[in-house]
């Protein structure tokens, strides 16, 4: 660690400390020529006193210094940096400079980097045990991974972690991105058996086109959550000075079918990111969207409901055959229409026998357990019920527990057992919905990718004649000859010059027929009376014909005509809009509809 200090209150002097006592199970050099030892290890001045070439280097030093440390890492024979200084791109065009310099010299050394301007990385595997973060305190072990472009988040959301009881297998600030990004990192990540869900916080992409693909692939294996900043002008400006990313809040839209296309579910707050996460974590899947509510309480019942039918689950009443073979068992007040309410005076037993069918029903795909300790229901009580009554089924059970005292004991007891237990029955709601979503992604039909062949000689051939005439927009019937030459099919048509040819071209284009306008100078050719419709036969035509040229000597004057399209009139089908732009960062994009 390049940077590692003694002094109280130094970044590197916490850091270093978190290193040891995290546990790290290979070998931690301290650099820094200002101390003979830090923490009680050797300290060396300098990388090339190292008595050996370091795997992974942290770098804790000045902006204006990292790039000759990087260097002589690199000369080493060093290939993984992670740079937790800032001062780079997220200053300005001073700090964008340094940072050029430092992404070359890390590519000259064939390098990888994690940052600069970045919270640190954390593996909680135990035969690794890296903590190269600010944190001192490190959250349980589990099975999310947490990569983000925020440092200041990432130190909260350990806190909450811990706080939560929310374990993580990984966790990466990636800061400016000079090196490795969230593409990189996905991809790593698909692979990792110790990891069962992915949750992203980022401003930007740093690479939508690849984003799109490489998410595709992860998601067909495990679920990926995204946090996405920057939705609003004030967001976007944040993020700008933030980390140096360029945030697209204009473009807010086609981040939302870009997490669409792949997969990737978004998340509006932290909290709903973490709250889906909990339900992912324990690996259950949700096989349809029809929940059973089971409750003590007719409030929280009716909270519930009204969270499914926003997130568009399903509360089917059960089964006539479950109705009676719990009536006798539960108070003659209790519903048995879904939500299921037992009442206030519900024992153990009760929630342990009717969690139990319902699970067993095929009209059930999953559950939310509503209890409120009172009375004979104590809080370990209702624990133990529920987590006996969901016994050894593979469908998702969620619960929620009300109560005056501390729950957090029976709320650890739930959570070790695979149930994922919420402060609120519209948390636990939300949770299973993003359940759903990924069953709809999973099971979604397959689809070949057609390809068209493609004539691009002609293709080059037609843009390069409009460039060469100062042509900025393509009219129709130029446009149509490019599709042509994609592979994009048209109905019959010709371009006549006078009323004899229009009749005799029509003759072979077919009836009915359309004649429209053809020139550069008419974009909008409905405006100067430059299209007819359904014209059934010759003598149609003929007096269509005659009305355009009176229309367009009155409208359009000056307009250079190029002669008049007939085009085969085509009928049902739908009239949709096709339109296409090309992104720096997304590459082509379709707009349909």
């Amino acid at each position: 660690m390049i940077g590692a200090s003694n002094r109280p209150g130094a970044v590197g002097a916490g850091l270093f400390r978190n290193l040891l006592a995290a546990g790290y199970r290979g070998v931690v050099y301290p650099v820094n020529p200002a101390w003979k030892s830090v923490s009680g290890v050797r300290c060396y001045s300098r990388v090339s006193d190292l008595p050996e070439a370091p795997e992974l280097a942290i770098v804790i030093v000045p902006a204006h210094k990292v790039e000759r440390v990087v260097d002589q890492l690199g000369r080493r024979g060093t290939r993984g940096v992670v740079v937790i200084s800032a001062g780079f791109r997220e200053i300005g065009a001073e700090g964008a400079i340094l940072e050029d310099r430092l992404i070359r010299t890390v590519r000259r050394h064939r390098m990888s980097i994690v940052g600069p301007n970045c919270f640190g990385v954390l593996n909680t595997d135990p035969t690794v045990g890296l903590n190269a973060t600010f944190s001192e305190q490190l959250p349980p072990r589990g099975n999310i991974a947490f990569v983000s472009q925020s440092g200041a988040l990432c130190a909260g959301i350990l806190q909450y972690g811990i706080a939560e009881r929310i374990g993580f297998s990984r966790f990466v600030s990636m800061g400016n991105r000079a090196g490795v990004d969230e593409n990189d990192l996905l991809l790593s990540l698909k692979d990792d058996e110790a990891t069962k869900v992915v949750l992203l916080y980022v401003e930007s992409l740093a690479d939508g086109r690849r984003f799109l693909e490489t998410a595709r692939e992860v998601t067909d294996t495990k679920p990926v959550l995204v946090i996405k900043s920057g939705r609003t002008p004030a967001g976007e400006r944040a993020a700008l000075s933030h980390t140096g990313s360029l945030a697209h809040s204009g473009q807010d839209r086609l981040y939302d079918a870009l997490f669409a296309q792949s997969g990737v579910q978004r998340a509006e707050t932290i909290g709903e990111l973490f709250r889906s996460a909990k339900i992912f974590a324990t690996d259950a899947r949700l096989a349809g969207p029809r929940l059973a509510i089971l409750t003590n309480s007719g409030g929280p019942g009716i909270v519930a409901a009204d969270a499914c039918a926003r997130n568009h689950l399903e509360l089917p009443v059960p089964a006539a055959r479950i109705q009676r073979s719990l009536a006798p068992h539960l108070s003659p007040s209790a519903s048995l229409a879904n939500p299921l309410d037992m009442t206030a005076d519900a024992r153990p037993e009760q929630y342990r026998r009717a969690l139990r069918s319902l699970l067993s029903s095929p009209q059930i795909d999953g559950a939310l357990v509503i209890a409120t300790p009172t009375g004979p229901l104590t809080g370990p009580a209702a624990a133990v019920a529920i987590s006996e009554g969901r016994g050894l089924s593979k469908k998702p059970v969620a619960a929620c527990l009300f109560g005056l005292t501390d729950l957090s004991h029976e709320v650890g007891y739930l959570e070790e057992r695979g149930v994922p237990t919420f402060t609120f029955p519209e948390e636990a709601i939300q949770g299973l919905a993003s359940l759903q979503q990924y069953n709809i992604w999973r099971a979604r039909r397959r689809t070949k990718v057609r390809r068209f062949v493609v004539d691009s000689r002609r293709a080059r051939a037609l843009v390069r004649s409009s460039l060469r005439r100062g042509e900025t927009v393509l009219p129709e019937y130029v446009a149509r000859t490019l599709l042509e030459a994609y592979g994009i099919g048209f109905p019959g048509h010709a371009r006549a010059r006078s009323r004899p040819e229009a009749l005799r071209l029509a003759t072979k284009v077919g009836y009915p027929a359309v004649l429209k306008v053809a020139s550069r100078d008419i974009s909008h050719k409905t405006d100067v009376g430059g299209v007819a419709l359904h014209l059934a036969d010759a003598e149609g035509l003929g007096r269509a014909w005659d009305r355009m040229q009176r229309s367009i000597t009155a409208n359009a004057p000056k307009a250079r005509i190029e002669g008049f399209e007939i085009e085969r009139e085509i009928s049902g089908g739908k009239e949709v809009l096709i339109g296409i732009q090309r992104d720096r960062n997304f590459g082509p994009i379709l707009v349909f509809g």
